[in-house]
């Protein structure tokens, strides 16, 4: 009696090494896994290859489980019964549910739960050694419940159909926890980096009526005057008509020739010069563009500056390098911009926000959720739901937010207050 019950000790002691294993492989951090695996951690390495078999990996730890368990339960059973009699099944059924349930299930259980690298780590090696003994077996039972879910049609081999990684990544974001400043920037960055591939060229644009462009027929010194009065360094040039881009001035490359005409003592000579001559082929790209390959194109021609055409042709805006780095680390300023303020908070906690505000400023900024699917601009989103050109004082509700238009220009809306509910995030 003796060697039974120090055999079912054994068993309760296997039957919690499988439980905390399983546990602690499913739930090791899988990014520490593999820094430590690329860092020389062989242990870290076979944690890594048992979660690329999860079929044999949980095979083997169910099949490890439920036979130490079962053998645990036949040797209790068959000693109560010895000592008891037929009351002796109830006794062992009581009492080894209650050692299976807490010294084989919940305890090693919360412990791998709580320290699941570090212990991920420490059974890999024997896990792994089980798993290469136990495949031929583990591989068979697979077959047969595969053979058994077949009639009812359905596909083990399918991956995941309700996230992607992308998901698993922004649910992982909006997980991550510090300080409320730090945490806010931290996930505003790195959810821009996720939707680099599904935003478009189009949304970022600095629309035409904003873009600072020279007449390529002006004369050299008025080229100048404005290329010098301008924070920017990039003109697109045009000739007879705005929609005629004929190059992309550089304030460099003009600056350059101006001081070898003028033999750098600012003097005349300057009306021979052909201004279109100095700038540079324009490079025109589709609205529907998206910032990603927009970044690859501007890495692999070393450029920062295109022009955004619609599917007509027809000239839309501009958008530079800066443009798509600030919609990963926000708005980017050097002492040469000129800021200007969109956004102004009201006591009633209400914001009067310009028209031309995009969507995705205002959502990463205050961490709201307005849908920018159909429009741009904060100005685009309450045409497109209103379905109107409003009247200034109209209100419109949607999406837990009061849009009150404050002032328009022509049929151009400049600015709208936006109230967002007190439970609107």
């Amino acid at each position: 009696m003796l060697l039974s019950i120090s055999v079912i000790v054994v068993l309760l002691i296997l039957s919690a090494f499988f439980s905390g294993s399983e546990t602690a492989l499913t739930a090791a951090s899988r990014p520490l896994m593999h820094q430590m695996e690329r860092k020389g951690n062989r242990r870290a390495g076979a944690v890594n290859r048992l979660r690329e078999k999860k079929d044999r990996l949980i095979g083997t730890i169910l099949l490890g489980n439920n036979l130490v368990n079962i053998m645990a339960s036949a040797l209790a059973t068959s000693i109560l019964i010895t000592l008891y009699g037929e009351a002796g099944v109830v006794y062992a059924t009581i009492g080894m549910t209650l050692l299976v349930l807490i010294f084989a299930e919940i305890l090693p259980k919360t412990y791998a739960f709580h320290n699941a690298d570090r212990a991920a780590v420490m059974v890999a090696p024997v896990i792994n050694a089980l798993v290469f003994v136990l495949t031929p077996l583990t591989m068979t039972i697979n077959f047969i419940v595969r053979g058994i879910f077949r009639p009812f049609r359905v596909n083990l081999r399918t991956d995941r159909a309700l996230a992607s990684s992308t998901d698993e990544l922004r649910g992982a974001i909006d997980l991550h926890n510090g300080g409320k400043f730090a945490v806010e920037h931290e996930r505003a960055m790195l959810r821009s980096v996720l939707d680099l591939a599904e935003v478009q060229v189009g949304e970022i644009m600095i629309h035409r009526r904003d873009v600072a462009m020279i007449d390529a027929g002006l004369p050299v010194e008025k080229v100048v005057d404005e290329v010098l009065a301008s924070p920017f360094t990039r003109f697109p040039l045009w000739r007879d008509k705005i929609e005629n881009i004929v190059g992309v001035l550089h304030s460099k490359a003009l600056l350059r020739k101006v001081q070898a005409i003028s033999g750098g003592k600012g003097g005349g000579g300057l009306d021979g010069l052909d201004v279109g001559s100095l700038a540079a082929k324009p490079w025109f790209i589709p609205e529907s563009t998206s910032l990603l390959d927009q970044l690859y194109a501007f890495r692999e021609r070393r450029e920062h500056f295109a022009l955004i055409v619609d599917e007509y042709g027809t000239f839309l805006g501009v958008v530079t390098l800066e443009d798509i780095l600030e919609e990963i680390v926000g708005d980017i300023s050097d002492e040469h911009d000129i800021v200007v303020s969109g956004v102004t908070r009201n006591q009633d906690g209400g914001y009067d926000v310009k028209g031309s505000i995009t969507i995705r400023d205002l959502n990463r900024r205050f961490g709201w959720r307005l849908p920018d699917e159909e429009a741009a601009t904060v100005a685009g989103l309450v045409l497109h739901e209103s379905r109107r050109i409003p009247e200034v004082g109209q209100v419109f509700m949607f999406y837990g937010f009061r849009f009150e238009i404050l002032r328009r220009q022509h049929h151009r809306i400049t600015s709208i207050r936006v109230t967002p509910r007190k439970d609107t995030k």
